[in-house]
C-alpha cells in the first residue's frame, strides 16, 4: 500500500518514521506492506529528519492526491482549505483518507463522511480528538449500541499543563503560559488553546459521534482560563476541588444536545481531577456501561502519529478487502443553549468591607432564585496588598446550590451594578462526582 502524506511537520515526520520502523511488523500481522511514496511540503529546501529520497517530496499537494500510484492519503496539514478540497478529491478518486485535522472534521465532518460513503472508502480521524488516546474508534464501534448521556474530558494538554503548574507550583497564569510556550505546548499566539476554541472543535466531533447528530464547532460555547487566579486555585483546593478546562457534550431526555467548553471545579475524588500536565482524559457516562475513562498523551508528534498510523493500517486493510467503515447519516442536532443548563456555581466577589454589604449581595441571589450553599469571607484581596487594606475591601466566595445558568447571569449583571461590589472575579461551574 503506497501512502501519500500531506504535510511533514511534527506529526507528518513522526508518522513517516513510524511507518519505516514498523512496516515489517505490520506486514507480518496484516499481510500489507505500507510505504510512504509521496509527501507534500511547503518548502523543498527545508531540512527534515526523515529518511526518504528527495524525489518523494513535492510542493504540490494535488500532485500527491492525483498520483495513480498512491493508494491512501494521510492529511496532516491542518486548517480548512485546501485540506477540505484535498480530502474530497482523494475520496472521489477512491482513496481512503486518514486525518488528524480537528478543525476540518468539526466544521465539515458530515459533508466528508457522506463523501466517504459515496466513494465506498474510509475517512478515519482518531487523532483529531485526543492525539494518541484511542477514543473515536471505541466510541464509533465498541459503544455504537450504548445510550451515551454525557462525555466530559480534558482534551487540551496546553491548558491542563498551565493549570497544573498554577496548582502545584503556585505560578501565575502568565508564568505558566510562558513555560508552556517555551516547551512547545503552547503556540506563540495561544488564543485557540487558552480560550477553549481548540477544545471546542474536539467537543463538537465527540458530540457528533456520540449522539449521531450533526454538531459543528459553531454550536459550542466557549470560556477560557485566562481569568483563573491564584485565589481561585487556593479556594478550590481548600474545598476539595481541582480546576480543569473541560469539554462537555451532553444529551438530554428530549434529545437536545448541549456542547460547551469552560473551566470547572472538579472534585478531588473524580477520575479527571488527577489528570496532570499535558495529559488528556475523556470520561464517558452510558446507560449500560456506566462510567469509562480514556487517558494518555493527548498531543505531541509521536503520540498523535501513533493514532494516525493505527487508522492508516485499518484503512489499508479495508481497502484491500474493498470495504469501508461507514459512520451513517447524521440528522441536525437540536442544540440546547447554555443559558438553559443547570449547575452549581463558584463565584468570587470583591466588595466593600462594611455592614450591610453581605445582606445586599445575598438579596440579589434570592431575587433571581439562586440559592447559596456556602459562603466564605476573606478581609483581604488575593495579594494582601496595603492598598487593599486601606481600601477596606473583602473577598466573598460563594458556592451555590444547583441553579439555572440564565438566573446566575442575571444575578451577576445586577451585582456589577451594586455600588458595594468592587469587582467580580471568576465564575466557575462545579462538577459533581459520578453516581
Amino acid at each position: 500500500m503506497n501512502i501519500g502524506v500531506l504535510g511533514c511537520g511534527n506529526v507528518g515526520a513522526a508518522l513517516i518514521q513510524l511507518v519505516g520502523d514498523s512496516s515489517d511488523e505490520i506486514e507480518k500481522r496484516t499481510g500489507l506492506r505500507l510505504e510512504v511514496t509521496r509527501v507534500a511540503v511547503r518548502s523543498l529546501s527545508k531540512e527534515r529528519d526523515v529518511e526518504l529520497p528527495a524525489k518523494v517530496f513535492t510542493t504540490d499537494a494535488s500532485e500527491v492526491v492525483n498520483d495513480p500510484a498512491v493508494d491512501l492519503v494521510v492529511e496532516v496539514i491542518g486548517g480548512i482549505e485546501p485540506a477540505r478540497q484535498l480530502v474530497l478529491d482523494s475520496l472521489a478518486a477512491g482513496k481512503p483518507v486518514v486525518t488528524a485535522n480537528k478543525e476540518l472534521i468539526a466544521n465539515h465532518g458530515t459533508e466528508l463522511f457522506a463523501a466517504s460513503d459515496d466513494a465506498g472508502v474510509d475517512l478515519l480521524f482518531e487523532a483529531a480528538v485526543a492525539g494518541g488516546v484511542p477514543f473515536i474508534r471505541p466510541l464509533r464501534e465498541s459503544l455504537v449500541g450504548e445510550d451515551v448521556s454525557r462525555v466530559m474530558g480534558i482534551v487540551n494538554g496546553t491548558t491542563n499543563y498551565i493549570l497544573t503548574k498554577m496548582t502545584e507550583e503556585g505560578w501565575t497564569y502568565a508564568e505558566a503560559l510562558a513555560e508552556a510556550q517555551s516547551l512547545g505546548y503552547a503556540e506563540r499566539d495561544p488564543t485557540a488553546d487558552v480560550e477553549g476554541f481548540e477544545a471546542g472543535a474536539k467537543a463538537a466531533i465527540i458530540a457528533t459521534i456520540a449522539f449521531g447528530k450533526k454538531v459543528v464547532a459553531g454550536d459550542v460555547s466557549h470560556e477560557g482560563i485566562a481569568d483563573i487566579s491564584a485565589t481561585d486555585i487556593a479556594f478550590a483546593n481548600r474545598l476539595g476541588y481541582q480546576i480543569k478546562l473541560l469539554g462537555i457534550a451532553e444529551q438530554f431526555d428530549d434529545e437536545s444536545i448541549a456542547v460547551r467548553v469552560h473551566p470547572a471545579m472538579v472534585p478531588d475524588q473524580h477520575p479527571l481531577a488527577s489528570v496532570r500536565e499535558s495529559f488528556n482524559a475523556i470520561f464517558l457516562e452510558g446507560e449500560a456501561v456506566g462510567e469509562l475513562m480514556f487517558f494518555g498523551r493527548g498531543a505531541g508528534g509521536f503520540p498523535t502519529a501513533s493514532a494516525v498510523l493505527g487508522d492508516t493500517v485499518d484503512a489499508a486493510a479495508n481497502l484491500a478487502k474493498a470495504t469501508h467503515a461507514s459512520l451513517g447519516s447524521f440528522s441536525k442536532a437540536k442544540i440546547r443553549p447554555i443559558d438553559d443548563l443547570h449547575y452549581r456555581y463558584y463565584l468570587n466577589l470583591e466588595v466593600r468591607d462594611r455592614p450591610g454589604v453581605l445582606a445586599a449581595v445575598a438579596n440579589l441571589f434570592g431575587k433571581h432564585e439562586v440559592s447559596i450553599h456556602s459562603m466564605e469571607q476573606d478581609p483581604l484581596v488575593a495579594d494582601g496588598s496595603q492598598d487593599a487594606q486601606d481600601a477596606g475591601l473583602a473577598r466573598l466566595i460563594f458556592i451555590t446550590h444547583e441553579a439555572k445558568e440564565s438566573d446566575v447571569r442575571a444575578t451577576l449583571h445586577e451585582l456589577r451594578g451594586l455600588e458595594a461590589v468592587n469587582s467580580i472575579g471568576s465564575v466557575l461551574r462545579v462538577i459533581e462526582n459520578p453516581d
